[in-house]
């Protein structure tokens, strides 16, 4: 049997023809013959299909041998958060994300959450999978729930002192998927410390239907939504997160949304404030901004291949406290090296109180100094190609080049980096810019490398993985 859902940091499929109950089950059945692990961990976002694919995948782990902690819905990082606080050795969240609706897809770890990459484990579990020749255990797993919100709820108040916050309203936007349910258990937290944070839930209720699009706040045509609602209830902060609540994205008391590569800098910020003596991990697609602010705080900046799967292991191997990604994925030393899509607002919430000032104030002035492209996809016949051509385009201006991810080409005062996705078949651009007339450069830059990428292209915001 050909297994083809098999990805560079994860599992993502079409239903039926890619991933259906028979390809889960054999992943859980190789993953357990793989590794052997006592426990394994395993919750599913609110997909229709995503019951009985986790279903399928606890089978194929007991008859591995394997128990299993059912953890029931969850978002991907509390299925991060079971593995390294609890007695197991890996954890498997089954989850599409942002993905289109007849999609699905599982985000795989080992023992202490650490990762599962297409070249750490992924390969083999299916090449075990397709094959088809699994071991016979000693005796079948058992299954057993597992309710982790308490635990992880407990450990999220951790991040911000909550006897210090200020008044604070919310416009907090879970866009149908599985964020809901936290919300709901911090604001009650939060009510039983009697801590001044108002809510203002929309699209809050888990609905697999999505009654209001696919969550994916990173698209333009998304953003609306959160924006109004800030500005209609004269709000502090919007929040928005994907489908299994890895990522959060943030709107300021203006409505504007925040590219989550200023959110990197700040949070490096209130770390480094705290401890100057710091490593911070970032991605090459746009660093400046990064780098001028680890350097302000005495910390030093690491920079890491684009993904979770890089980023955490150069934050392991660098013991980083915090690394970070422009897609909005945020890493902690703390929470088990892993991205989280609920610690980021909540230091910012805490920051807000702390210094007693607004979202924009606190960013407003990283984006004057390094304004940014966004993330601009295309979709290319040939990614290869074409970043050879735009390089040749180039060539003759001697840029500083770096092949971290993709390639960065740095002129001095203004930079770019293309790459190919890891996850779709795009080219992804990113380009800065510093010094003067910057805006004017900026939308100069964006021309340019727009024609030379495709002369007629019809370029969007996607998902940067």
């Amino acid at each position: 049997m050909k297994i083809t859902c098999v990805k560079a940091y994860d599992i993502r499929g079409e239903l039926g023809t890619e991933l259906n109950e028979d390809v889960a089950y054999r992943i859980g059945r190789a993953y357990g013959d793989l590794y052997q692990p006592t426990t394994v961990a395993v919750g599913c976002d609110i997909r229709l299909t995503s019951e009985s694919l986790k279903q399928a995948t606890i089978k194929g782990l007991n008859d591995a041998g394997v128990n299993v902690l059912d953890l029931g819905m969850t978002g991907t990082e509390e299925v991060y958060f079971a593995a390294f606080h609890l007695d197991v050795q890996g954890g498997i969240e089954i989850t599409a994300s942002h993905n289109p609706m007849n999609y699905n897809g599982m985000k795989l770890v080992r023992e202490n959450a650490r990762p599962i990459s297409i070249e750490t484990g992924l390969k083999d579990i299916q090449a075990i999978a397709e094959s088809g020749n699994f071991k016979t255990p000693a005796q079948t797993g058992t299954t057993t729930s597992h309710h982790i919100l308490p635990e992880y709820v407990a450990h999220l108040m951790q991040y911000l002192d909550v006897a210090t916050l200020q008044p604070l309203k919310l416009v907090v936007n879970a866009g149908n998927g599985a964020a809901g349910h936290v919300i709901d258990a911090i604001e009650q937290h939060f009510k039983a410390l009697n801590a001044p944070i108002t809510f203002i839930k929309i699209h809050h209720e888990a609905n697999g239907h999505f009654p209001n699009g696919i969550p994916n706040p990173i698209l333009l045509e998304n953003q609306g939504v959160t924006r109004d609602a800030v500005l209609a209830h004269q709000a502090d902060l919007g929040i928005a997160w994907d489908g299994d609540f890895d990522r959060c994205f943030l709107f300021d008391e203006t409505g504007q949304f925040i590219e989550g590569y200023y959110i990197v800098g700040l949070l490096a910020a209130a770390f480094l404030n705290q401890s100057a003596d710091e490593k911070i991990v970032h991605d090459p697609r746009l660093v400046w901004n990064t780098l001028d602010i680890v350097h302000q705080y005495g910390g030093t900046a690491v920079q890491s291949k684009s993904g979770h799967a890089f980023i955490k292991d150069v934050m392991r191997s660098e013991n980083a406290i915090y690394g970070g990604e422009m897609s909005a994925h945020h890493y902690f030393r703390d929470f088990g090296y892993c991205d989280s899509g609920m610690i980021p607002w909540l230091l910012v919430i805490d920051l807000l109180s702390k210094k007693q000032t607004s979202l924009s104030t606190l960013v407003n002035g990283m984006i004057a100094k390094y304004p940014c492209s966004g993330e601009i996809n295309f979709k290319v016949q040939d990614t290869q190609a074409t970043i050879q051509h735009v390089l040749a385009h180039f060539q003759a201006q001697h840029p500083a080049i770096d092949t971290t991810d993709g390639i960065s080409a740095d002129f001095g005062d203004w930079r770019f980096n293309i790459r190919a996705s890891n996850t779709e078949p795009l080219l992804r651009l990113n380009i800065e810019v510093q010094g003067k007339n910057t805006a004017s450069r900026l939308k100069e830059k964006m021309v340019l490398l727009s024609g030379l990428i495709q002369p007629t292209h019809t370029a969007n915001l996607s998902d940067s993985s």
